[in-house]
């Protein structure tokens, strides 16, 4: 036998995967910059307050949402009137949901994250107080005390120190 044996001219070379990995990166980027974050659908109008003296929360993972004010839909305020309505997550609810409400977010938090909880009022500023006084008041009995008011920012008036 020979040691020198011939190549086959048939055999078909390698297709290189060197540039996989960079298409694959390529991908994984333009699906994260088209993809959008599941965010709640807005199914009351807010129209918040204005406030000159504000302050903004670093840790946005510890807010969650209580939305109050009239249906934003028309159907919806045909069948319901322009009374203001309370939005949790994705639908409408009563203000007896609220403790189950705040329980439910409580278990979907980190357990360090649970005592840090805030619960944000996005109230319109049309809305009656009865109805912003009861919800405090469910949020007092579900142990959920940090509660913010979200505003509209407003210019100070009158002469600043």
């Amino acid at each position: 036998m020979s040691k020198f044996t011939k190549k086959k001219k048939n055999r078909m070379q390698a297709i290189s995967t060197a540039s996989l990995p960079d298409i694959v990166f390529m991908l994984l980027f333009f699906f994260m910059l088209v993809t959008v974050l599941r965010s709640d659908e807005p199914l009351v109008e807010v129209k918040p307050p204005s406030a000159s003296e504000l302050t903004t929360i670093e840790q946005k993972n510890l807010i969650k949402y209580i939305n109050v004010g009239p249906p934003s839909d028309k159907k919806e305020r045909a069948r319901r009137g322009d009374a203001s309505m309370i939005q949790l997550n994705d639908s409408f609810a009563t203000v007896e949901d609220i403790q189950d409400y705040v329980a439910f977010e409580r278990e979907t938090m980190n357990e360090a994250d649970q005592k840090k909880m805030i619960m944000s009022l996005k109230v319109d500023k049309s809305t009656k107080m009865g109805i912003v006084s009861a919800i405090k008041q469910e949020l007092r009995q579900a142990s959920a005390l940090k509660i913010l008011y979200a505003t509209s920012e407003r210019k100070r008036t009158g002469s600043e120190s």
